[in-house]
């Protein structure tokens, strides 16, 4: 595998006096969110150096938490007139964003030949939440979707094929029950899956769970929601009755997923392809990667970060901040970052390098997601994305708790979102 270093000096040794030429401003400031384990900050670190190596600009990362922190910390540094000139945060914040008036697309800051070219060259799925209005507002760069992690250990020893993961949900269901262990005292030892419900969390893994039974949560235009739509009932249902023989009954949190995968609590999590990398050095027996099943195949759901640049910044900095966006997606340095996290490289051109090719071929698990992409949906994205996200959570959470039943949770979830985005249609 090619170093950083090495493939950064592959790159045509032109690309660096354009970006130079280009740039006025010399110093940005951009917030990153850190939200999955693995050395992300010391990955990103190294690529600022390198960048100012290369132009003489000083790109300084600031690491915010996760996605919900970014967004709350860039909001509030933005309206007191300190905040960053760019960003990476959730593609599903588009609405959210524009809504707040504190965005300015790439065609406003300008987009030569060689900028339409670096946009049209990402993955069509990754760009769903770019476009609104004939113009882009963001760019992928952290992508993922959300996909199956298993012990193969695990499937051996509870007599399942470690090679053949379930397609389905019936074959969910049978092997989160079968890889389920208890002890002589029926406390159990090992759950079958575990998969995240708490906030800021439950609605990707719902998302996917709808998009199963060919449910989208929301319409394009992020003024709808679907929430209590027979099949979205159905969705729910089913990760509901996934307890308690095959899942804990209650809220698995997020966090906790890959601890519990890593000390063999439990044989299976759903997660994101960027925790791929982590949990290859951290894993101490061989696990596989997965679709996540569907009712009938698998289907699942994209998320992950996009860069966005900020209105408040000045033309020079918009363009400097542009450059560097440019700069850190360029096919090599995707390449790189994806091997070194787990993230789906954001371009076809990304898979075509040499370095990529090489990981993949010795690695084929870092392709699964990739190879997902055209069965993947969006995450749910609405104006006033965050306050919607949390009524569909409560409503959820109070079905997993055993609070409520499907139907009349969805029922709730959609009479409150439909209140709070009629203003917007």
């Amino acid at each position: 595998m090619l170093g950083r270093r090495a493939l950064l000096g592959a790159l045509p040794v032109l690309a660096a006096p354009a970006i130079v030429r280009a740039q006025t401003a010399q110093s940005l400031t951009f917030y990153y969110p850190i939200a999955v384990g693995g050395p992300l900050q010391a990955v990103m670190d190294g690529y600022c150096a390198d960048y100012k190596k290369e132009t003489g600009v000083t790109v300084n990362p600031v690491y915010a938490g996760n996605y919900g922190d970014a967004l709350t910390k860039a909001q509030t540094a933005i309206k007191a007139g300190q905040g960053p000139h760019f960003a990476v945060l959730l593609a599903a914040e588009m609405h959210s964003l524009q809504d707040a008036d504190i965005l300015v697309s790439l065609d406003e800051i300008g987009l030569d030949a060689d900028g339409k070219k670096w946009v049209d060259s990402f993955y069509p799925a990754f760009m769903a939440n770019s476009h609104v209005g004939g113009k882009t507002w963001s760019v992928p760069f952290q992508r993922s979707t959300l996909i199956a992690y298993y012990n193969k250990q695990a499937f051996s020893e509870a007599g399942l094929d470690p090679e053949a993961f379930p397609k389905d949900w019936a074959g969910m269901s049978k092997a989160a029950q079968t890889l389920t262990k208890q002890d002589g005292s029926g406390r159990v030892t090992r759950w079958g899956i575990k998969i995240a419900g708490d906030l800021g969390n439950a609605q990707w893994t719902f998302g996917a769970l709808a998009n199963q039974v060919g449910q989208k949560l929301m319409n394009e235009a992020g003024t709808e929601t679907y929430f209590d739509a027979p099949k979205t009932v159905e969705a729910l249902t089913y990760w509901r009755d996934l307890a308690p023989r095959g899942t804990p009954p209650g809220i698995s949190a997020w966090p906790v997923l890959s601890p519990d995968f890593l000390e063999g609590n439990t044989a299976i999590i759903w997660h994101t392809t960027g925790n791929l990398t982590n949990l290859r050095g951290k894993a101490k027996f061989p696990f596989g990667v997965a679709g996540v099943p569907g009712k009938d195949s698998p289907h699942t759901v994209v998320g992950g970060g996009n860069l966005y640049f900020f209105k408040h910044a000045s033309a020079a900095e918009r363009t400097a901040s542009l450059r560097f966006a440019q700069w850190i997606s360029a096919p090599e340095r995707a390449a790189d970052w994806s091997i070194k996290t787990g993230y789906i490289a954001s371009s076809p051109a990304a898979y075509d390098t040499p370095a990529l090719k090489q990981y993949v071929a010795g690695f084929p698990a870092a392709a699964v997601a990739r190879d997902f992409l055209p069965v993947a949906t969006g995450e749910l994205s609405t104006f006033e994305n965050q306050r919607i996200q949390k009524v569909l959570t409560d409503q959820i959470q109070a079905v997993l708790n055993g609070q409520k039943e499907p139907g009349p949770a969805l029922a709730d979830a959609q009479r409150e979102s439909t209140r709070v985005l009629r203003q917007f249609l």
